[in-house]
């Protein structure tokens, strides 16, 4: 059975957009970084770039995207659990759009493994969709605008000046490239809050058969 639901249409959803916002509104609430529009669309289009690169059929390409568009909605309840809360909620919007169950299983899935306390890469959307959150480090995402009172999580962020996910020129490795102003914070601060996550996005790109590279300041590091 085909699908009518695309990321288009999903972006249209005036309902899902409303979750997106008060899902980012909430955490806003609680001092977190920016996951509104701008966090959820980068990480579908990493994960999307992902499968692209890598010649999955363009309907998984598609339902990658969905779930990346998707995936932080649970945190509308607690951030506690989101991923798990996002994916019932997920089910539920999508059922009700009548797409096939086994779309829906490949985004629920992957949105209830995507957080790093529970997250596994289960199947290349999963996989993706870890890549494409655990990547999305960047200035733009931190909300504090006093230098004085950043926290470690707006000091590692806001150092962060370019940001880029690719693959090496065979294919054999998925990249993180960054380049950090060190005298906002230190490659060792970035490592402090985020190696959780590096570790978690080499299983994910083991999940295809490559290597997770990071590349600091022109310096490979991982």
């Amino acid at each position: 059975m085909a699908s009518t639901v695309t990321y288009k249409y999903i972006k249209q959803n005036p309902d899902i957009m409303t979750y997106i916002k008060r899902a980012d509104k909430a955490l806003e609430a609680i001092g977190y970084t920016e996951h509104s529009f701008a966090h959820v669309e980068r990480v579908a289009q990493t994960a999307s770039m992902i499968l692209t690169e890598l010649d999955y059929p363009e309907r998984q390409v598609e339902l990658v995207k969905i779930a990346g568009i998707m995936h932080d909605i649970g945190n509308v309840i607690n951030r506690v659990d989101h991923a798990q809360s996002g994916a019932v909620m997920a089910f539920r919007l999508l059922d009700n759009l009548s797409m096939p169950a086994e779309e829906i299983c490949s985004i629920v899935s992957a949105i209830g493994n995507h957080d790093e306390s529970t997250a596994v890469p289960i199947d290349e959307i999963s996989a993706a969709l870890i890549i494409g959150d655990k990547t999305d480090v960047r200035r733009t995402r931190v909300r504090n605008q006093d230098l004085l009172t950043f926290d470690i999580h707006d000091r590692v962020n806001y150092a962060v000046e370019k940001s880029n996910v690719r693959f090496n020129d065979n294919k054999t490795s998925i990249i993180l490239e960054l380049t950090i102003d060190t005298n906002i914070s230190s490659v060792m601060e970035y490592f402090e809050i985020f190696l959780q996550r590096m570790i978690l996005c080499k299983k994910a790109s083991q999940y295809f058969g490559k290597r997770f590279e990071m590349i600091i300041n022109g310096t490979p590091v991982l």
